[in-house]
C-alpha cells in the first residue's frame, strides 16, 4: 500500500501491517490508508489480519495533529471514529493480531474487531484519555461500553486504567494470548478457520448483531463533530 501500511494478500487472507514510526501513531494519512486496505481487502474478499510491529499495535492517535489545535484534534478523533465504525460493519472477518501495547485508539482498533489475539509479556492495553488530560468523545464511550466488561468499563474510560495482557482479556480487549512468536501463526490459523464460515451469513448476522451499536455510534460521532463544529 504505502510506507505507513503493509497489505499482503495469501490464500484468502489479506494482512496489514502498520508502521508508522515507533508507536504506530494514528494520524490522518494512515486512516487514508487503513480505509484504502479495508477497500483492497473487500475487492479480495479476505479475511483480514490487522497488526504492527513487534512490541506495539499502537500508541493511538498522531499528537502532532491532536496538540495543533481543538478542530484539528476533533477532526482526527471523527476519522478515527468513522473507521472502527467500519470496522465492525466490515462485510469479512476481521482479526487484530497485537504484538504489544494498544493505548488509546489502538485499544479502540481491539475494540472495533471480531477477533482479538494478544501476546505475553510486560504490555499495555487501555484507554488513558483521561490519565493525559482528554475528556473522552462519544463515541469513544459507547464503544467502550458495548464491548468491555461492566466493572472494567468503568475502570478503564472514568479512570484510565491500562491492563496487562491477561487482565485485558478479562476487561474485554482481547479474546486470548499468545506467547509473542507464535502470534501471526496463530492468527493465520485463526483466519483460516474463518474463511469456512458463509460469509452473507457472518456480514448480515454482524450488521443485526450490531445495529443498535452502529446507530448509536452514528449519533455520536454527529454529536462530537457538533461539539467543534465539524
Amino acid at each position: 500500500m504505502s510506507e505507513l501500511i503493509s497489505y499482503q494478500i495469501e490464500d484468502g487472507i489479506a494482512t496489514l501491517t502498520l508502521a508508522n514510526g515507533k508507536v504506530n501513531a494514528l494520524s490522518p494519512a494512515m486512516f487514508d490508508e487503513l480505509n484504502a486496505a479495508l477497500d483492497r481487502a473487500e475487492q479480495d474478499r479476505a479475511v483480514v489480519i490487522l497488526t504492527g510491529q513487534p512490541g506495539i499495535l499502537s500508541g493511538g492517535y498522531d499528537l502532532k495533529v491532536m496538540t495543533s489545535s481543538p478542530q484539528n484534534a476533533m477532526a482526527l478523533v471523527a476519522t478515527g471514529s468513522r473507521f472502527t465504525r467500519r470496522m465492525l460493519a466490515h462485510p469479512f472477518p476481521i482479526i487484530v493480531a497485537c504484538p504489544g501495547h494498544a493505548i488509546a485508539k489502538g485499544a479502540f482498533l481491539l475494540l472495533a474487531a471480531d477477533y482479538r489475539i494478544g501476546v505475553e509479556g510486560t504490555f499495555h492495553i487501555g484507554l488513558n484519555e483521561v490519565q493525559i488530560g482528554m475528556t473522552m468523545h462519544h463515541a469513544g464511550i459507547e464503544l467502550a461500553r458495548d464491548r468491555l466488561d461492566k466493572a472494567a468499563f468503568q475502570r478503564s474510560v472514568i479512570n484510565g486504567e491500562l491492563f496487562d495482557p491477561q487482565g485485558a482479556v478479562q476487561a474485554g480487549f482481547l479474546d486470548r494470548i499468545v506467547p509473542a512468536g507464535e502470534l501471526l501463526a496463530v492468527a493465520a490459523a485463526a483466519a483460516q478457520q474463518l474463511k469456512k464460515i458463509n460469509m452473507v451469513a457472518h456480514k448480515n448476522t454482524k450488521l443485526k448483531a450490531r445495529k443498535a451499536l452502529l446507530d448509536t455510534l452514528d449519533q455520536a460521532i454527529e454529536l462530537d463533530q457538533q461539539h467543534f463544529g465539524l
